[in-house]
């Protein structure tokens, strides 16, 4: 019976353990220094805002480990013999045969002056979320720095306390390095809103404390001093590979691994934030710190170590996320500038209220769709996935948009009007709405 030992309890490792365990008898080990037990990460804010417990985010109660037999040790390493297949924290060991490296990513910090105050933290984890909760205590004022999704949910649990939020954005508008100028602006004004103070072409240069160790104030690049008894870091995140760098596991930014996410040592693996593709799939990063993503990887480590050797196929890439009241999703290629990627066209429509937005990208020579953008209007994954696969032309698209449709039954719907400005912007190639038809007929149409 092999030893398999997987450091980091997130998605990747537990969903690694959980399908390594349906289909055999060995030993199973998951060593994390963060928490008893697996929890969403992604539930992290509705814990701090009062929608849920800790005990809420796990998604199996805590007897379901020692049924499974999965083993679970909290404890920090400190090392690892990979000669040896041994891993060391303070004052044990346990020898591997196999190994999974499933150690996550942090939060980046740039050396900014006063970065070690209290009161000064990312958001990634429980622990995060347990000084975050000490240190906004009584406050009224907060600084959040990094225009990025983390920095948003932060702004977002700040305002639930009633604490006044300034948001630093070096971008001209909020993610505009991801998102395109129209959705960039539509999140901005919305962001605005909701009373945070978003201040755009704006960086962080120094952290002021109070001479007592805590926070109390930020100074911009503009030299402008902004009072803040809490800052919240959201630049991004980098993977956690700290304790792996002076070894014989080669690394670079992440864990460098091939299509079977093998590293290049013998019987170990990476998964997860912590990864680094060498030749990264289709339409995707090197490092890609998607939860979903995680959780493929996961699925996928397994089988190879049940000696069924499989690639790592993500698939069409996808994200979703919300600004606060507004749902934005994401499918297939969808880069927020067009200057490297000539061979793109895309059509913007925006509704009046300000509120609610698509974009498609399309190529100009043969029209094909590649990708979309949606804000405050659902859609089907299912739907995008198969005519980003299928290569449906952007006409294509158009005339069947009803079928990707997610809202409820008796929200307004927008397509005819995506289609009218759509045809304005091109009358000599005009599209007509197919009559709509239900998920079901669709669904039935692809299996047929």
């Amino acid at each position: 019976m092999r030893h398999i030992v997987i450091l980091g309890n997130g998605i990747s490792g537990i969903t690694a353990a959980r399908e390594i365990r349906k289909h055999s008898d060995d030993q199973i080990t998951v060593i994390s220094s963060e928490t008893d037990h697996f929890y969403s990460r992604t539930a992290l804010m509705y814990i701090y805002m009062g929608h849920l417990e800790y005990h809420h985010t796990k998604p199996y109660e805590d007897w379901f480990w020692a049924k499974n037999r999965i083993a679970l040790v909290r404890q920090s390493v400190e090392s690892i013999d990979f000669a040896q297949k041994e891993v060391y924290w303070e004052k044990g060991s346990l020898h591997y045969d196999v190994l999974v490296l499933a150690v996550g990513s942090k939060p980046n910090f740039f050396g900014w002056p006063g970065q070690e105050l209290a009161g000064v933290q990312g958001l990634y984890g429980i622990p995060d979320l347990e000084r975050m909760e000490a240190a906004t205590k009584g406050i009224k004022q907060a600084v959040v720095v990094g225009g990025g999704l983390i920095g948003i949910e932060l702004c977002e649990m700040l305002l639930s306390r009633g604490i006044h939020v300034t948001f630093l954005v070096r971008e001209k508008s909020f993610w505009n390095s991801v998102l395109p100028d129209g959705e960039s602006a539509l999140a901005s004004r919305h962001i605005r809103e909701h009373h945070v103070d978003l201040r755009t072409n704006t960086e962080l240069q120094e952290i002021l404390g109070d001479g007592t160790g805590r926070v109390r104030a930020v100074v911009t690049t503009a030299g402008e001093e902004l009072p803040a008894q809490f800052v919240g870091v959201a630049v991004g995140v980098r993977p956690n590979i700290d304790l792996l760098k002076e070894t014989p596991l080669e690394t670079d930014r992440g864990i460098l691994v091939n299509q079977y996410l093998e590293t290049n040592l013998p019987d170990v693996y990476a998964i997860g934030d912590c990864v680094q593709h060498r030749t990264p799939p289709t339409g995707r990063k090197a490092l890609e710190q998607i939860w979903y993503t995680g959780r493929i990887m996961g699925e996928t480590v397994a089988q190879t170590i049940l000696g069924h050797r499989t690639a790592y196929q993500p698939g069409v890439f996808f994200n979703s996320a919300k600004f606060f009241d507004i749902e934005y999703q994401t499918y297939g290629l969808a880069p927020a500038h067009l200057r490297d990627h000539s061979h793109l066209r895309t059509f913007y429509w925006e509704h009046a209220d300000g509120r609610k937005a698509m974009r498609f990208y399309y190529k100009a020579d043969d029209q094909v769709i590649v990708g979309v953008n949606t804000v405050g209007i659902r859609q089907r994954q299912a739907v995008w996935t198969q005519w980003i696969t299928d290569h449906r032309t952007i006409q294509y698209v158009l005339e069947h948009l009803p079928q990707a449709n997610f809202d409820p039954e008796f929200y307004k719907q927008h397509e005819a009007d995506i289609l009218a400005s759509f045809n304005a912007a091109n009358p000599e190639n005009t599209v007509r709405l197919k009559a709509r038809k239900g998920l079901f007929s669709w669904l039935s149409e692809q299996m047929s």
